[in-house]
């Protein structure tokens, strides 16, 4: 396969949005969230916010779609979780994305005392940590109990939760495996990461957020360190490849090594048929 037959298929597979407009997109997808509440009988969505611009703009999506429910005659709640590790470094950000999202309800759930419980009884336990990656594998762990607070509350009132998994995260698999990787709806797929940005312009979300360096924050001994320094390659770039354009090889082969290196992110868990067909592909 050729470098450009496996751009045309990796487009495809991840279903970015050819032909792209802001205002088309957007309320496409706050459709998509309403028609599906209705359909599944459920009765809203939630979502944890941090700051950044995925959770943000999912966020008021999610908001506009519970209230077109509403406005049907339906029964739809819109429940935004914050949920830090501790005291969130960038608190300010996440306060600003819960005044533009206007929630129906807010509540912090502090995921710190779950996350080093778990972490700790794993020491006493014996199992033996690897210095030089656990406070990496710590971060997916962290990672995994903001969901696992996201789906506690969607249990105790019958709501689907939101993922903010878009087309660029996709690609380069930058996302934790049943972490923030596990959702019920994520409104935001098949969009690069600059049209993500668009739809937040679109919906009056505050330049201070769409613009704001994305990170996920979840390495105690790196924290801050922006999404683009751990890839290696810019977000700009991602998008431009997912858009049909051609880049420098070298990115060119920064993504497509993240693609095949995490490929198992975007996949159902392995069988022993599934693996024998790809064995013998």
């Amino acid at each position: 396969m050729t470098d450009k037959e496996m751009q045309r298929q990796i487009i495809e597979a991840l279903e970015v949005v050819q032909d792209f407009d802001a205002a088309r997109e957007a309320e496409r997808r706050v459709s998509f969230l309403a028609e599906y509440l209705q359909a599944t009988g459920t009765r809203g969505l939630v979502l944890g916010i941090s700051g950044g611009v995925d959770s943000t703009v999912g966020g008021r999506l999610a908001q506009l779609a519970c209230e077109r429910v509403r406005a049907a005659g339906g029964d739809a709640t819109f429940v935004a979780l914050r949920l830090p590790y501790g005291v969130q470094r960038d608190e300010a950000d996440a306060l600003a994305a819960l005044e533009a999202i206007a929630p129906d309800e807010e509540y912090t759930v502090n995921i710190q005392a779950g996350t080093d419980g778990l972490w700790d009884a794993c020491v006493v336990a014996g199992v033996r940590i690897d210095e030089a990656t656990d406070d990496y594998v710590k971060g997916n762990v962290k990672a995994r109990q903001r969901m696992i607070a996201q789906y506690a509350v969607a249990g105790t009132r019958n709501l689907l939760v939101v993922g903010t998994d878009q087309a660029a995260e996709a690609a380069v698999g930058f996302f934790t495996k049943y972490g923030d990787g596990g959702a019920d709806v994520v409104p935001l797929f098949g969009l690069p990461k600059r049209r993500v940005r668009d739809i937040g312009r679109h919906l009056g979300i505050p330049d201070q957020l769409i613009s704001k360096v994305p990170t996920a924050d979840l390495e105690d001994d790196r924290p801050m360190i922006p999404d683009e320094v751990a890839l290696g390659v810019r977000y700009t770039v991602v998008d431009e490849y997912l858009e049909g354009g051609d880049i420098d090889p070298a990115d060119e082969a920064t993504i497509l090594g993240w693609y095949r290196r995490t490929g198992h992110k975007r996949a159902m868990p392995l069988s022993p048929a599934r693996w024998e067909a790809a064995r013998n592909r």
